[in-house]
């Protein structure tokens, strides 16, 4: 009878909180995909046609982290929505700062920064929206702690901003649905840039993100640095929408695999879910 209902209908009424729809499939034998990367962290998918999630340590999908560049994805819907950035061609010129990632060292559209994750591009557009606006979008949007604490053009890669798996998940499942309290126009822009592959059988969109933090204790002592990296976003298959979060975490210095482990072990993960081939 599920199946009988139009996926769409299903997703407007969605709630996805564990404590609302407590349906979930745990794997903890993924446990070995981190281990193999050597790597802590956690992954939650959740199955919108069946409202059900599917999870590897959902203790830590609860707890929150600093967003790094996953925040280009609301960073992106506020600057579209505030008309600081026109659409996702709108093109910011270099300030001819040489850094160490070549393909940011270039004038480039929203879409070219999206894609090459070029902090310039979003710490121009963050000092243009300013701290004030993104508490009042944060608390619109759900974002997290909603706190933008620490400088208005780092405070998601340093600053107090932080955000669970959890939170990740509902975002972006509003996100796809178009359920955001903000324009559908921002929210389709935002959707077309972050695709990154697609074949006959499914499409996948997201972002990574990568940032070095403190490593502090229950008490708060600091111990020394540690590296949190993010993968989210959704897959597009047939009929149905899978939207995943997966965070990692190692110390610092972190393994030379560190960027790749992350989309490594989701896409491990969705295989062993049956979501891609």
């Amino acid at each position: 009878m599920r199946r009988s209902i139009p996926w769409v209908f299903i997703i407007l009424s969605l709630g996805i909180s564990r404590c609302s729809n407590p349906v979930g499939e745990h794997h903890p034998e993924w446990k070995k995909y981190f281990d193999d990367n050597r790597v802590t962290g956690c992954i939650e998918i959740f199955d919108i046609l069946h409202s059900k999630f599917i999870d590897y340590n959902p203790d830590r999908c609860a707890q929150r982290f600093i967003p790094a560049s996953t925040f280009k994805i609301c960073n992106s819907l506020i600057a579209l929505e505030t008309k600081t950035i026109a659409d996702t061609s709108t093109v910011l010129k270099w300030d001819s700062v040489m850094r160490n990632v070549p393909s940011w060292n270039q004038d480039q559209s929203m879409s070219q920064a999206f894609r090459n994750s070029s902090v310039w591009y979003y710490q121009q557009i963050a000092r243009k929206i300013r701290q004030d606006r993104y508490a009042q979008y944060f608390n619109l949007l759900h974002y997290g702690n909603r706190n933008p604490a620490g400088a208005v053009d780092s405070f998601w890669l340093t600053g107090d901003l932080r955000i669970s798996a959890d939170e990740q998940i509902e975002f972006l499942k509003n996100l796809y649905t178009e359920q955001l309290p903000i324009s559908r126009k921002s929210q389709q822009l935002v959707k077309g840039i972050m695709l990154l592959e697609t074949d006959s059988t499914y499409s996948l969109s997201g972002k990574t993100g990568w940032a070095v933090v403190n490593d502090e204790d229950v008490a708060g002592k600091i111990s020394g640095k540690k590296n949190i990296g993010w993968f989210v976003g959704w897959v597009k298959k047939k009929d149905n929408v899978f939207v995943f979060a997966l965070n990692i975490e190692s110390p610092q210095p972190a393994p030379d695999n560190f960027g790749e482990a992350r989309r490594k072990i989701t896409m491990q993960c969705l295989r062993d879910a049956g979501i891609i081939p």
